[in-house]
C-alpha cells in the first residue's frame, strides 16, 4: 500500500499547505485537487473573477454590504488574512443574516488553517441558506485537509445533493473516493465532472480534470513498492 499512502500524504499536503484563489465577492469556495503530489487550484464558479464587482452587488439592495464584500476581497487578495477576517466579522455584525458573508469568513478561517472556526462558519451559512452547496463543500474540504475521508465524503454528497452538476465538488468527491480505495467510483465521478466543465466552456478545469483522470489510470498498483 505504499503508493496509496504517499498519494494520501500528497493530498494532505495540498490543503494545509495551499495558496487559495482569490475569494471572489459571489462566494468563492476554494478547491486544491492533489493527485501524485501535484496540486491544481481553481473555484467553482465559471468567470467569477472577471466581474467581480458587478458580482458583488447582485440581489445585495445595499451598497454598504458590496462596498464591505469588496473590501474582504481586496485585503485577502494582499495576503491580510488578519484583517479580511476582521473586515467579515464586523461586516456579520452588521448583517447577521447574510449566509455568505459567514461563508466567505469559513473560507478566510479555512486559509488561516483555522479548522474548527472555519466549519462553524459554514454551518452558519447554511443555517441561514439551507441549500448552500457551496458551504457544504467548504465543510467537506476542512474535513478532507484532516483525512476525516468519510465525514468529508457526507458533506460533498450533501452538495451534490442540492447540485447535481457542481463540477468543484464531483472532482473533491472523487478524490476522496480514491483515498478511500474506491477507484471505479472515482472515475465515474471525475468524467462527470468533465463533461460539465465542457459544456461551461470551462478549459482551464477542463485539462485539470483531465490530468486529474490520467494519473489515476495510470498509477501504479497498491500492492506494488
Amino acid at each position: 500500500m505504499k503508493v496509496k499512502r504517499k498519494l494520501k500524504s500528497a493530498f494532505v499536503q495540498s490543503f494545509s499547505g495551499i495558496t487559495l484563489s482569490a475569494i471572489a465577492v459571489i462566494g468563492l469556495s476554494p478547491l486544491a485537487l492533489a493527485v501524485s503530489g501535484k496540486v491544481y487550484l481553481h473555484s467553482p464558479e465559471q468567470n467569477a473573477q472577471r466581474q467581480p464587482q458587478k458580482l458583488a452587488q447582485l440581489d445585495t439592495g445595499s451598497p454598504e454590504r458590496s462596498q464591505l464584500l469588496q473590501q474582504a476581497n481586496a485585503l485577502f487578495n494582499q495576503g491580510d488574512l488578519t484583517n479580511a477576517e476582521a473586515n467579515l466579522r464586523k461586516f456579520i455584525k452588521k448583517f447577521p443574516d447574510d449566509a455568505f458573508g459567514r461563508f466567505q469568513l469559513g473560507n478566510v478561517l479555512f486559509r488561516q488553517k483555522k479548522s474548527e472556526e472555519a466549519i462553524s462558519a459554514y454551518r452558519d451559512a447554511i443555517r441561514l441558506q439551507p441549500k448552500y452547496a457551496l458551504a457544504y463543500n467548504g465543510i467537506g474540504m476542512v474535513y478532507a485537509s484532516q483525512s476525516r475521508w468519510e465525514e468529508a465524503m457526507t458533506e460533498y454528497k450533501k452538495a451534490l445533493e442540492i447540485n447535481p452538476n457542481y463540477g468543484e465538488a464531483l472532482t473533491n468527491f472523487a478524490l476522496v473516493l480514491w483515498q478511500t480505495n474506491k477507484k471505479d467510483e472515482a472515475l465515474t465521478s471525475l468524467e462527470k465532472a468533465l463533461n460539465i466543465f465542457k459544456a461551461q466552456n470551462r478549459s482551464e478545469k477542463v485539462n485539470q480534470v483531465e490530468q486529474i483522470l490520467k494519473e489515476i489510470k495510470t498509477a501504479n498498483d497498491p500492492s506494488v513498492s
